[in-house]
């Protein structure tokens, strides 16, 4: 089974700012607010500028089902705050309209599932079908394990998580991946961003309900100001 292709609780960059980092942004901490904001400008400032940050919505997943096919998302540029806004503004509209909200085509989960078990038979490999509908059966092939721990990821960003910070370093198809989650009451998102490639884009992702708490939270760090 290929359990090196992520890992939990892995250091990532912000282990080079906080001693440590999953204590750091707890309520308990008197200066957490600071911790959060350096924090934030550390993991998406430079990208923002260079215009390598995107926002990922997610959406589909309610009531406490978490069907991998049902997940669904929206991508959009973030160059600057007016972006953020202006995707919020986008999802309130068509939530107050009772509209369907904005949804890509493309599949976070269940294309690259359906390529990395087409890839495993390809390659010789039986799997049964709970090797291939159950996340927790995932690892037992190439890329599977990866895609559990975004499975896993995008769970806690819509149904809440106890751990207010986790750190995660996965493999991803162009290269190494650092996930930076935060679960703070402020709001809960995740910043992917690449571990050695700068080049490469950095994504937020979040859940819809998520969107006006963390505008809110990065208006009053005035992040990318």
């Amino acid at each position: 089974m290929p359990f090196n292709e992520a890992k939990e609780h892995a250091p990532g960059r912000l282990h080079a700012i906080f001693s440590d980092p999953y204590s750091a942004f707890d309520n308990s901490v008197n200066e957490r607010q600071l911790h959060l904001n350096v924090a934030i400008e550390a993991l998406i400032g430079q990208s923002m500028a260079d215009n390598r940050l995107s926002i990922d919505v997610i959406h589909g997943w309610e009531n406490g089902e978490c069907e991998f096919i049902d997940l669904q998302h929206s991508s959009h540029s973030f160059a600057s705050l007016d972006d953020l806004r202006q995707v919020a503004q986008r999802y309130r509209n068509a939530i107050d309209a009772q509209e369907a909200l904005p949804r890509d085509t493309t599949s976070l989960i269940a294309e690259p599932l359906a390529s990395a078990i087409a890839a495993a038979q390809a390659d010789g490999q039986d799997l049964d079908e709970e090797t291939r509908t159950i996340p927790a059966r995932w690892p037992a092939f190439v890329k599977g394990l990866t895609l559990y721990t975004y499975f896993k990821m995008y769970h806690r960003l819509i149904y809440g998580e106890d751990e207010p910070y986790r750190s995660i370093r996965c493999e991803a198809a162009d290269g190494p991946r650092e996930i930076h989650e935060f679960h703070v009451e402020e709001g809960e998102f995740a910043v992917i961003l690449p571990a050695e490639n700068d080049s490469l884009e950095t994504v937020l992702t979040l859940h819809e309900s998520q969107l006006e708490p963390v505008l809110e939270l990065f208006e009053k760090f005035q992040v990318g100001g």
